[in-house]
């Protein structure tokens, strides 16, 4: 199954790129289901997976109804608890949906469309309206930053003395965590997982949709370096509401020009890579499935990108040219950094392996870690070690990344930015090296 996540600035129009993408690649015969947050004008307005058009299903993910269900399910687990303390348990009709219930509900509803349980036949294709750019990205880093923390308060290796539970809650005079708290933590662990891996499989790739203009670029540079550091991947850039080239009103021509100005510095700016598709501006909002397919230029055999310009056209032109790359087979993507020894060659791999070189100013057997950070400004970048782990801020964002074993054994000597990739400089340390000689 392949997953196309997408997200853009606040307005720029993801869930009608989102609708229109899935119904592209249905109408190619593509059995595709979207999901969405927002309602989809002219859609049903459903929460469970609905026909739409031969090919296509489409469900709104239903939030509040989420965190209801969540929050009186825990009520039911922590029972002794609040007879204990004399609580009150709350009914359904008067629990609303706190910040944040949003995003564990699309969370959850990934997990459960990647396990197959929204469909019953399954799907080739799935859509997924994410929130906005910079909360979508917290929210794809969400599982991995989740499944640490309950590593760190609730040790899986912990439950093997759950026998010695009642003793030790005498010694200590404290009551011991219940068993239900564990495999509540290990249940999260594995949906979080399951999210994780569906996020990380080389088969799911973002779409970023932004309307050409001076915030969008502003916007979509910062996002770059996020995407880079999480090792998220860019099938499509959707330029969306994009003015025609001659107009008669002088305005319009001045933000036309504007837009073009825009889209020549996106396709000297994104890696060819990434495919950049254009998406006219139809003169209205789109309402339904008829002005959804004006949307796919490709539908009446046109193609995405400037005249004469096919680099950055998407396989099969339009917005789902890239929906379905029969090139992309599932599996966990490679890791978005590499190791290798200074100098590395050209044609250094960029797949986590280690290369050989010498360089005379390193100590002998320094490694170098390598992580792409394009847009990113040395002043935004704090980088620091503790234990096996890396704790990398870059402007906004954030990421812990676990140390290769390798270089578990090596303390940092340095680092630098150069060209857009961040370098980090590991020296074995003598003390925990085994000895050659």
């Amino acid at each position: 199954m392949r997953t196309v996540l997408v997200t853009g600035p606040g307005g720029a129009g993801r869930t009608t790129v989102a609708a229109a993408t899935a119904l592209a690649a249905a109408r190619r015969g593509h059995r595709t289901l979207l999901l969405t947050a927002d309602p989809v004008p002219g859609f049903p307005r459903t929460t469970t997976p609905t026909p739409v058009t031969d090919n296509l299903r489409y469900a709104r993910v239903d939030s509040g109804a989420h965190f209801r269900a969540e929050l009186l399910a825990l009520q039911d687990q922590a029972s002794g608890v609040l007879d204990l303390l004399g609580g009150k348990r709350l009914d359904a009709e008067e629990i609303t949906e706190l910040p944040g219930g949003a995003q564990l509900a699309l969370l959850h509803t990934l997990r459960r469309a990647a396990a197959g349980e929204l469909t019953e036949d399954g799907q080739d294709l799935l859509v997924v309206e994410l929130p906005p750019l910079t909360d979508a990205l917290a929210l794809l880093a969400l599982p991995e930053q989740l499944r640490r923390y309950l590593r760190r308060l609730l040790p899986p290796e912990r439950q093997a003395a759950r026998a010695l539970r009642p003793m030790l809650a005498q010694l200590a005079g404290v009551p011991m965590p219940a068993q239900w708290l564990y495999e509540t933590a290990a249940r999260r662990d594995a949906e979080l997982a399951a999210v994780q891996t569906l996020i990380e499989d080389r088969a799911t790739t973002v779409r970023l949709v932004a309307e050409p203009g001076p915030a969008a670029e502003d916007a979509l540079r910062t996002a770059r370096t996020g995407l880079a550091l999480h090792g998220l991947r860019v099938d499509t850039l959707v330029a969306n509401r994009v003015l025609p080239g001659h107009c008669g009103d002088p305005w319009l021509a001045t933000l036309a020009a504007q837009q073009r100005k825009c889209l020549s510095r996106w396709h000297e700016e994104w890696p060819p890579a990434t495919a950049l598709c254009e998406v006219p501006h139809i003169g209205r909002d789109p309402r339904g499935a008829d002005d959804l397919v004006l949307l796919d230029t490709a539908a009446d055999g046109d193609t995405s990108g400037p005249p004469g310009d096919r680099d950055h056209a998407p396989a099969g032109g339009g917005l789902a040219g890239t929906g379905l790359d029969p090139g992309r087979t599932p599996g966990r993507a490679d890791a978005p950094w590499w190791i290798e020894h200074p100098p590395a060659p050209d044609d250094a791999p960029r797949d986590g392996r280690i290369t050989t070189g010498t360089r005379p100013d390193e100590p002998e057997g320094t490694l170098v870690w390598n992580l792409p950070l394009p847009g990113a400004v040395k002043e935004d970048v704090h980088l620091v070690r503790r234990g096996d782990e890396l704790f990398l801020t870059v402007g906004p964002f954030r990421r812990i990344m676990p140390l290769e074993s390798g270089l578990r054994r090596c303390t940092v000597v340095g680092a630098a930015l150069t060209e857009g990739v961040l370098r980090v400089r590991f020296a074995p340390d003598p003390a925990l090296w085994p000895r050659t000689h």
